[in-house]
């Protein structure tokens, strides 16, 4: 549902107040920000590059996600390429794996699609950087197979604290089960400090990244895992079978952004908590209305308010697509409806963009909400 809302409903002169991602930078702002000059591109042999992805940009994610070592790491086609040929080669029918709630849609397809036995870990079970230890303990058996968490969590924004992190490597390991870990907005966290890749030090991980999220590049579609080096050369048949490689144009940008990874995620990062702190007083004034309520996200860009006369109706799945649909039209401010991600009360709400453009859509949510407070 989620990329099917978007092709219907992104377009020009939309107020997007819905995306999990930073405002993306343009070409001209990554060759200055990544020293990107016209003679390095017109080196640039327009041949094949290799499965795995080409040495240098490799080499450039490994240090700084895989402890510098390099074979660890497949650079994908975005980070939806790198799920579907880890998961699609690691799971099997039968296999017992725990599936966190409301997790991005692709997480949750693999291990339903190979047959498995889907365990769900609750939302409600992480609390406070922690998931519940009784939870988790029953949960994550010996015998489990895998599992699959994001951590900031997409939508919610909730996140682990390292001592919570900590107790989940743990559990993974003393009952043998692979940890899946999706890091698409881990280096923007707001409650502790960022959380350290659970792959770096090798072990029977698979973590994931992407330069969609918090490097602000959506349009490069690239992506990475880091998983142990027999698992990536079985993902090898399926990609020979399909995408083959990257370009060696997109693969010069992509190592050059991680080289700079620093200068891009910490510009956009600050225009984030700027826009946290603005979202933070915007939704204590309307929790006060009587509008919404939210918790507020430890990590990310995005957070799930819950819209409250839709949660006080008990309304169905489909009175948030109404709402947002009415949203867009009236006010031309796009939110994605909760459903999408099993929240049939509430909607993602993005605060990674434009600071002018942010305001502007907030604006347009609370004059709609207005309109539908307690009484009207």
């Amino acid at each position: 549902m989620l990329e099917e809302w978007y092709r219907r409903h992104l377009g020009p002169d939309i107020h997007d107040i819905s995306s999990s991602g930073v405002h993306p930078y343009t070409f001209a702002e990554i060759r200055d920000l990544c020293r990107i000059s016209a003679a390095d591109l017109d080196e640039i042999v327009m041949d094949d590059s290799v499965s795995q992805g080409g040495a240098g940009i490799r080499a450039a994610i490994a240090d700084r996600y895989a402890g510098g070592d390099a074979d660890r790491v497949l650079v994908t086609h975005g980070s939806s390429e790198a799920i579907a040929l880890t998961l699609s080669t690691l799971l099997h029918p039968g296999d017992r794996v725990v599936v966190q709630e409301g997790i991005y849609h692709s997480l949750g397809h693999y291990p339903r699609a190979a047959g498995c036995d889907v365990a769900t870990l609750p939302a409600t079970a992480v609390r406070d950087g922690e998931i519940d230890p009784e939870v988790l303990a029953a949960l994550v058996t010996p015998g489990t197979a895998a599992v699959i968490v994001n951590f900031p969590h997409n939508p919610t924004g909730a996140s682990l604290s390292p001592h919570g992190l900590k107790a989940l490597t743990e559990r993974t390991a003393v009952t043998g089960a692979t940890l899946v870990w999706d890091a698409a907005t881990a280096e923007i966290a707001h409650r502790w400090e960022v959380l350290p890749d659970p792959g770096a030090d090798g072990g029977d991980t698979v973590s994931y990244g992407t330069f969609s999220k918090t490097f602000g590049l959506p349009g490069l579609r690239v992506g990475w895992a880091v998983a142990p080096e027999p698992l990536l050369t079985a993902t090898f048949p399926l990609r020979d079978r399909t995408t083959l490689f990257l370009s060696p144009l997109v693969e010069l940008i992509a190592e050059r952004a991680m080289r700079n990874a620093d200068a891009l995620i910490g510009a956009r990062a600050a225009e984030a908590r700027r826009n946290l702190a603005h979202l933070t007083e915007w939704m204590a004034e309307h929790e006060a209305l009587g509008l919404v309520r939210w918790t507020p996200p430890e990590g990310g860009v995005c957070a799930l308010p819950v819209l409250r006369e839709l949660e006080r109706a008990g309304a169905a799945p489909e009175a948030v697509e109404r709402f947002c649909l009415e949203l867009l039209d009236r006010h031309r401010t796009l939110l994605v409806p909760g459903t999408a991600f099993g929240a049939p009360h509430g909607a993602r709400l993005g605060f990674g963009g434009p600071e002018g453009a942010f305001r502007a859509g907030l604006d347009g949510l609370s004059a709609f909400l207005r309109t539908r407070g307690p009484g009207r």
